[in-house]
């Protein structure tokens, strides 16, 4: 299995655990917190969608790859979702108070979610393996490799879904 093999598999089971946190929720549950400043539905699905997003876009753009702009804006959810949040917002560093302003349904969730991950596919689809070890960011010391940075999105995608599957757990 190549590496490009091996990112493609691990992606493709997160929209299925999209669906599981946020199938049959109402919007006012996916928005409600377990205990004070804790992160909700909403927000660690919106988080984790908004940094595979950015992520893979900022990637992208580093290897030359053209069309691969973040569908946060792209494709209109920043309007969709209508934030009060700048629109190269993806949550790191919220506050309480801007986790709760973070609220939607289960299908703006996921059709968010969706075009992220269809378009993490193309751009996985269009890897070699040399592109593997391609710096695509300079603003660290070592610079990040593509393989580095998309294991991070990978970690945190796969640890924010799980927490919306506990917090689910929890709203029960």
């Amino acid at each position: 299995m190549s590496t490009t093999d091996a990112f493609t598999s691990l992606f493709d089971r997160m929209p299925d655990l999209v669906h599981s946190a946020v199938k049959d929720l109402a919007a006012d549950d996916l928005s409600r917190s377990p205990s004070s400043g804790a992160n909700t539905i909403a927000w660690l699905v919106w988080h984790l969608s908004r940094v595979e997003d950015d992520h893979v876009a900022t990637a992208a753009a580093a290897l030359g790859h053209k069309g691969f702009e973040q569908v946060w804006v792209r494709d209109g959810f920043a309007d969709r979702f209508g934030l009060p949040l700048p629109p190269d917002d993806t949550g790191f560093g919220h506050s309480a108070e801007q986790v709760a302003q973070v609220r939607a349904d289960g299908t703006l969730l996921e059709d968010y979610h969706r075009a992220v991950h269809e378009q993490t596919q193309r751009f996985l689809a269009g890897l070699g393996e040399e592109d593997w070890e391609s710096v695509v960011d300079r603003h660290w010391d070592p610079p990040v490799t593509l393989l580095a940075r998309l294991t991070s999105v990978a970690n945190e995608v796969a640890q924010h879904v799980g927490q919306a599957s506990y917090v689910r757990g929890l709203l029960s």
